[in-house]
């Protein structure tokens, strides 16, 4: 039905007022309360939960169902079909890329992987037990003070040249974050390798020995880089959003998006399944563990989701990956992984769990792969960041690009004292 409006009445005797609703291509309509603020009042919605902020073509989310598309393929076709960079192409262009186009994107992306020598002096200013993610909100920050040429954010080609930078260059930073805790040399990208291997290349390669990369789980990080590569509005995404509607650089913005990132309420969630699998020790513990879940004594981590309140589409093609890594390395046995393995088989047969819908989620399956390959906890959220460097630029593109682009200036619901007179400190009482 076209030209839809809401009616908005008052109990007070004023008159009513009409505002429009605008469909979108799937998923609910809103309500365009552009005009609302004439009236003297503001909207209250604390979080944004009923919010829409802005109009975006490029990820779309049903929770109700548990559906994510990236450009309306859903992410099952593309774990299954893609690979991280093909993604990216997408998430970017809006279309897949043939095959010259995906191969000059991938040429692109990997000629960039090189950091400016100086910045590895950055590194050094840390200390070598700074959380990696304390490490990429600073370096990435940076990388504006080295890259003049592309910072002109009303030119298209210079955006371009800022994405090609940033997904190819964060990998990097976050390898070279770990490899200065561990007091490593610095191990360079390296040609003829994918986007996946090199970045475990470049974590774990030695001067001494020649590091071959295992494929599967190559393969394996590869698709955890494609399930986290985009999550439409969420908080580090509207975060990206909000300081690029200042007309903040690019790597400004990325970096903001690193930084609302590492909160835990937000991209720590598989860190705190590993910490979690930790506190119960041992697989003659869950039973009591789960009982404790269920009487409100213990948290559950890595089950359910906020946004899904069916099985999160990216929880099932991440336990295929799992069982793929598992088999590969022969950890099935292993006491952590059958702890696991024995957490999800009663969250998905107890009555308690299934009633809640309390699936085992992305978070839950990516924490165990990342655990398994041998990445330490602290790199779970640097990884992730890497991952969704691509959606943070997509949307700033976006944003940009939108000719009705506006400062996002949120307003507030003022409880504080009324007006005051100062009063000279010696006749305070």
């Amino acid at each position: 039905m076209e030209n839809r409006k809401i009616t908005l009445s008052y109990n007070d005797g004023q008159g009513n007022q009409e505002f429009p609703v605008l469909p979108g291509t799937l998923g609910p309509d809103v309500v365009d309360i552009r005009t609302f603020s004439k009236t003297g009042m503001f909207t209250f919605d604390p979080g944004f939960l009923a919010t829409a902020a802005c109009e975006s073509k490029i990820t779309f989310i049903d929770g109700d169902l548990g559906q994510l598309y990236y450009r309306g393929y859903p992410i099952e076709q593309l774990a299954e079909h893609s690979d991280y960079l093909e993604s990216c192409y997408l998430l970017l262009n809006g279309e897949l890329p043939t095959a010259q186009q995906k191969s000059d994107f991938d040429y692109m992306v990997l000629r960039h992987t090189m950091l400016h020598d100086q910045i590895h002096n950055f590194f050094r200013g840390f200390r070598r037990d700074a959380h990696p993610m304390a490490v990429m909100v600073g370096v990435v920050g940076a990388l504006s003070a080295f890259y003049h040429d592309s910072l002109d954010i009303n030119d298209p080609h210079h955006r371009e040249v800022s994405a090609f930078r940033l997904i190819a260059k964060v990998p990097t930073i976050a390898a070279q974050a770990y490899r200065y805790s561990k007091g490593l040399p610095f191990s360079y990208p390296k040609a003829g390798l994918s986007y996946a291997e090199n970045f475990l290349h470049m974590m774990f390669s030695t001067p001494v020995a020649e590091y071959k990369v295992n494929p599967v789980l190559a393969k394996a990080l590869d698709r955890i880089f494609i399930l986290h590569a985009d999550h439409e509005q969420n908080a580090s995404t509207s975060t990206v959003r909000l300081a690029g509607s200042s007309g903040a650089n690019p790597f400004a913005c990325i970096a903001a998006g690193i930084a609302c990132l590492w909160g835990p309420s937000h991209g720590g969630a598989n860190e705190a399944v590993l910490k979690m699998l930790d506190e119960i020790g041992s697989v003659e513990n869950v039973p009591a563990f789960m009982e404790g879940v269920k009487n409100k004594t213990h948290k559950l981590m890595g089950f359910g989701h906020r946004v899904y309140k069916n099985m999160d589409p990216r929880a099932k093609i991440m336990k295929q990956t799992c069982d793929e890594v598992l088999n590969e390395l022969g950890l099935h046995n292993d006491p952590k992984f059958k702890l696991a393995m024995e957490l999800e088989k009663i969250a998905l047969e107890d009555p308690y769990f299934i009633e809640r819908k309390l699936y085992p989620n992305v978070d839950f399956y990516s924490g165990i792969v990342l655990s398994a390959i041998g990445i330490p906890v602290a790199m779970f959220t640097p990884i992730f960041a890497l991952a969704r460097t691509v959606g943070w630029i997509a949307h700033w593109t976006e944003m940009i690009a939108d000719p009705g682009m506006k400062i996002g200036r949120p307003r507030q619901l003022y409880t504080g004292a009324q007006r005051r007179d100062y009063v000279q400190v010696d006749a305070r009482r």
